[in-house]
């Protein structure tokens, strides 16, 4: 249950409050993924943002200061209720949703974070766009991923060193039927994000993601999509596809391939629309 009481002590003595949104909302029943926003005025330590993230309850939180210097406009840090997180897509763009909202004249916002450099959210009509690094996995065999996957064969399976296994399967219908033993899949694979996709039913790539040492199955993931961007775009020859991610709450993006980067835009919907209302600290 995600909890939305103050957490984190500032050093004026008030309390950060998280900000709840839910991320790549899509028609008719797709709910997103939701993240926390906490903006603090300076970092706390990591053992008060895990604590802060476990007690929130969110899938991610996202913490949110002013960099000291002007490389970015403000230092993006996320933590899951496991631990530091090196890249949150869903949980970046629900920040960028919550400063572009309270300031209707902002086009982008740019963040500094500590492993995956700087990030920038922008408007994109009524959605929220943002621009992740690509990330190219390269065909290798996954005989250990497709068996704790429970699935016998693939069409093609895919594999980055920094721990992303694409497994990519006939149809939707298969995708949707899997069954992973989560498990098998970290004792095979360690701190692995397994990417089942295949051509879509509602949209143009439907796909479900697991991490079994961060809670199983994700939402919604916008940096597995910078994953399986530069395959869907080669396939379906074009730079860009709607993409739908097929988990018990369920998504919609769409994903842009622009030489180095992947640009993700989708619908940001606030739990509580007091939220964005307040300023800066």
């Amino acid at each position: 249950m995600v909890r939305q009481a103050p957490l984190i002590g500032t050093p004026s003595g008030s309390a950060a409050t998280p900000i709840l949104v839910d991320v790549f909302v899509g028609p008719p029943r797709l709910l997103g993924n939701p993240a926390a926003i906490v903006e603090v005025p300076a970092w706390p330590d990591d053992a008060a943002m895990l604590a802060a993230a476990q007690a929130i309850g969110a899938p991610d939180t996202a913490f949110v200061m002013r960099p000291e210097d002007g490389e970015a406009d403000h230092g993006l840090r996320w933590f899951s209720p496991k631990g530091e997180v090196q890249l949150c897509g869903h949980a970046t763009l629900a920040a960028g949703h919550v400063l572009l909202t309270r300031d209707p004249q902002r086009q982008h916002v740019r963040f500094a974070t500590r492993f995956a450099g700087i990030l920038t959210v922008e408007r994109a009509g009524d959605e929220t766009a943002i621009s992740l690094p690509r990330i190219d996995p390269e065909p290798h065999d996954l005989p250990d991923v497709i068996a704790a996957l429970g699935l016998q064969i693939a069409v093609a399976s895919l594999w980055h060193p920094a721990g992303y296994a694409v497994i990519v399967l006939p149809d939707a219908a298969a995708v949707r039927a899997v069954v992973p033993d989560l498990t098998a899949l970290a004792a095979a694979r360690g701190d692995v994000m397994a990417i089942v996709t295949a051509p879509g039913d509602i949209a143009d790539v439907v796909s479900r993601v697991f991490v079994p040492r961060h809670g199983g199955e994700d939402a919604v993931t916008g940096s597995a999509h910078a994953v399986v961007a530069a395959y869907w775009t080669q396939r379906l020859g074009r730079t860009g596809f709607e993409a739908e991610q097929a988990s018990p709450r369920g998504g919609r993006l769409t994903v842009s391939l622009d030489g180095p980067t992947v640009r993700l835009a989708g619908r940001c919907l606030f739990k509580h629309t007091e939220a964005c209302s307040r300023g800066d600290d």
